[in-house]
């Protein structure tokens, strides 16, 4: 049975690189949209942070990959598409999501959400000269959850491709629970398309969530992806795998990934960093989370990084579902 339902994998800084979408694509699928990790900087296209794999065509499918950036300049925006549009890409999508104070403190990210008319100021200069579609992942408002209210007339005169809404505020961070009630107030408000994100963490929490929003018809996965990548294909009805299966899988998956970051750093301890970024999402699907995180936050060389994954994957069991067992009300 064909599904009615498109799922997008929220991006995350330092773990859901051009490595990590390749490798997870090729081991689990089930994502049928992915952004990049946000750009920001962007002051000449010859630029150190163009020359990347994140955004090279011979890494990417452009077709479904959608470039981020984070700014409050309109110039910079601008560039950026255009350099994206010579590539092959077909949308950039702008960051007005990002909570972290040190974001949202200079009117960026988050932080942008009560600055109705600099929105409005940028979205005009922004459209005179993007030559490619527009997508915005924003959440509900940064101090106060009915600050979209006054975003939304502009997104919808701009004619935004889609609109991404994380239901919390930027001041949250992840804490608390999300605004249910408010992101359904502003369900018909909206004139593109919407799109859902925000702790669907499990099957049963996203049959919830399309209980509450029926007309929302495209998904952000976010963290509940992270901790347990087999959720997509899950969603999707797609997967038979036992535990042990899966967790020979994730195995294959982590190693890769490992192998590949290792590869690219130049065999820098830096790539274990980012395991570890990883990490700290995936422990939560294994039988004893704390004593993964243990084992894999000592570790401080590629042999004692190899060996702590080797201890997680033989002494513990993998029992999937990650969040869903600790963090869902």
């Amino acid at each position: 049975m064909q599904q009615s339902f498109k799922l997008s994998l929220g991006p995350f800084q330092g773990i859901t690189d051009v490595y990590y979408r390749k490798l997870f694509q090729a081991h689990f699928g089930g994502i049928d949209k992915y952004y990049t990790p946000f750009f920001t900087g962007i002051y000449k296209v010859s630029g150190r942070s163009m020359r990347t794999h994140e955004i090279d065509p011979a890494w990417n499918i452009t077709s479904s990959l959608s470039p981020q950036i984070l700014s409050r300049d309109a110039n910079e925006i601008i560039l950026f598409g255009k350099a994206c549009k010579d590539l092959g890409y077909n949308e950039l999508n702008w960051n007005m999501g990002c909570p972290y104070p040190r974001v949202a403190k200079k009117k960026r990210g988050s932080g942008l959400l009560p600055y109705p008319d600099l929105v409005e100021a940028l979205l005009d200069d922004i459209k005179k000269e993007l030559p490619l579609k527009l997508s915005i992942k924003c959440r509900l408002g940064y101090e106060d959850p009915h600050e979209l209210d006054e975003l939304i007339p502009h997104f919808n005169a701009f004619g935004l491709s889609e609109l991404i809404v994380h239901a919390r505020i930027g001041k949250q961070l992840y804490q608390g629970g999300v605004h249910k009630e408010r992101f359904a107030q502003i369900t018909e408000a909206i004139s593109t398309e919407l799109v859902y994100n925000g702790d669907v963490f499990s099957k049963a929490s996203f049959e919830n969530f399309q209980n509450q929003f029926p007309g929302i018809k495209h998904w952000m996965l976010g963290r509940g992806l992270l901790a347990d990548p087999f959720l997509a294909i899950d969603l999707k009805n797609a997967c038979n795998a036992g535990f042990d299966e899966r967790k020979e899988k994730v195995l294959r998956f982590v190693t890769d990934l490992y192998l590949q970051r290792r590869k690219a750093s130049g065999e820098r301890l830096t790539s274990l960093g980012r395991m570890k970024e990883l990490w700290s999402y995936m422990v939560w699907s294994f039988s004893e989370p704390q004593t993964a995180w243990r084992l894999i936050r000592k570790s401080n060389s590629f042999e004692t990084y190899e060996q702590a994954v080797a201890h997680v994957f033989e002494k513990l069991d993998w029992v999937g579902a990650g969040y869903s067992r600790f963090k869902e009300c």
